[in-house]
């Protein structure tokens, strides 16, 4: 029987619901470097570094897909617990439409500021070169992008988790057969990752919008709406935090960059590019979660279930502080194993990698807070609050950390910035929930 948004959910019921979207985002992490895997040991480690440069950029422009679907089915889910099914399918079609448009434009805005962005983080003859035969193919297909970020979401507050999860196995299977027959048979080298990755994003992104457009048994479908700015302003603020974060978390990635490269040159590049996408691996689970969990947080909150409302609060701290600790075992334990996958041919890059990876999981204890933090205030469709938690936790804290660790302890300054900037945010997440628990209700 399927898992509905009304339901009561025990610690059974709430994994159920929300494993086909953790699943989902761990497919989503591991198909994201497929493109490195392939590149790094076909192509070469310049062309990887070039990946690495490329990606938090291309992460900045499809961030506006994981906002509004974040943001908009929170606004949706609310206003299906409020029993108006009818105004929920006319703001889900109007988030879809708007989205679609602006994702075509931020593609052509992207094509014109690669270059720029590249002369700014003064990269390599080579390297820049990698950078624009990948950047210039994925960069005009951001719309794909969005999306596929979109529709993560609203397949979830649409009570169909488990269809999220098989579009996102099979694009991300198509990412990795293509990936094999661009790159290690066709040769095409960095152009082929290029292509498998946005041929994947077509499946990704097209495949749930036709589902929409068609009847079907979820309770979302596209039709006719009409455009209203309120709606949208309410997506875009509850969203914002989600935004922010991916923004964030792309520019402290162009950051740690321009310090690796500082610092070590290509090789610090190339180390953090791996650490960087096996952490996003790990995070996974919780982004997953906060996903999967968040529709349900909303729906009960429109339906005034504070009841609800509590037990979803409670349980989600108990199974992320769980989760914190399986995932940094987990990290120290199969550390080299994980870098290998990238530097088998470099000792001293593996070792680096290594050492690396050791400190910066450390921070699993901690993230999943901060993340739970922002998600569930964004969920309570405040998306300011969940704003400034991201805001400091990323843009702040950790880009202070990155530039002021490495005077006092060089590139172990540059690994062990996200623990004392997750830290840090940990104290405002703890503030703000306290804070505002008797407003909302769910303490």
């Amino acid at each position: 029987m399927d898992i509905q948004l009304s339901d009561h959910f025990t610690y059974q019921k709430l994994l159920r619901f929300t494993a086909p979207s953790i699943v989902m985002l761990i497919f989503i992490s591991i198909y994201s470097i497929v493109d490195g895997l392939f590149v790094s040991n076909f192509v070469g480690s310049t062309a990887f570094a070039a990946v690495g440069v490329v990606f938090p950029f291309s992460m900045v422009l499809g961030a506006f897909g994981f906002m509004v679907g974040t943001g908009g089915s929170a606004l949706v889910a609310k206003t299906l617990g409020e029993r108006k099914k009818a105004q929920a399918n006319k703001i889900f079609s109007l988030i879809v439409y708007s989205t679609l448009i602006i994702g075509v434009f931020l593609g052509l805005c992207g094509m014109l500021l690669l270059k720029p962005l590249l002369v700014l983080l003064n990269t390599e003859p080579l390297l820049t070169q990698d950078c624009l035969t990948y950047g210039y193919i994925i960069i005009p297909a951001i719309s794909l992008l969005t999306l596929q970020f979109l529709f993560q979401s609203f397949l979830i507050a649409a009570e169909k988790p488990k269809l999220g999860l098989l579009i996102t196995v099979l694009a991300g299977a198509t990412n990795v057969l293509l990936d094999f027959i661009f790159i290690a048979i066709f040769h095409w080298g960095i152009a082929g990752a290029a292509w498998a990755t946005v041929i994947s994003h077509a499946f990704g992104g097209l495949t749930p919008l036709f589902y929409f457009i068609f009847p079907n048994s979820s309770l979302l479908q596209l039709g006719k709406t009409k455009f209203k700015w309120a709606p949208l302003i309410q997506t875009y603020t509850n969203g914002l935090s989600e935004f922010i974060s991916h923004i964030s978390a792309s520019f402290v990635g162009s950051l740690y960059n321009y310090q690796l490269l500082r610092i070590m040159g290509e090789s610090g590049v190339v180390a953090y590019s791996i650490i960087h996408h096996i952490h996003f691996i790990f995070l996974a689970a919780f982004l997953g979660y906060n996903s999967g969990c968040a529709p349900l947080i909303s729906y009960h909150f429109g339906a005034k279930n504070y009841q609800e409302l509590k037990n979803l609060f409670k349980k989600s701290l108990k199974l992320i502080c769980c989760t914190g600790i399986i995932l940094l075992l987990l990290a120290e334990l199969l550390a080299p194993s994980l870098a290998i996958l990238f530097v088998s041919y470099d000792q001293n890059l593996l070792n680096l990698t290594t050492h690396g990876l050791r400190i910066y999981a450390i921070s699993f204890l901690l993230v999943g807070f901060n993340i739970f933090a922002s998600a569930f205030f964004t969920a309570l469709n405040n998306g300011v609050v969940s704003a400034i938690i991201s805001t400091l936790r990323l843009f702040v804290f950790e880009c202070l950390c990155v530039v002021v660790l490495p005077i006092f302890f060089g590139v172990n300054g540059i690994w062990a910035a996200i623990i004392v900037a997750q830290f840090l945010s940990l104290i405002i997440s703890v503030y703000c929930l306290v804070a505002f628990k008797g407003r909302f209700k769910y303490a």
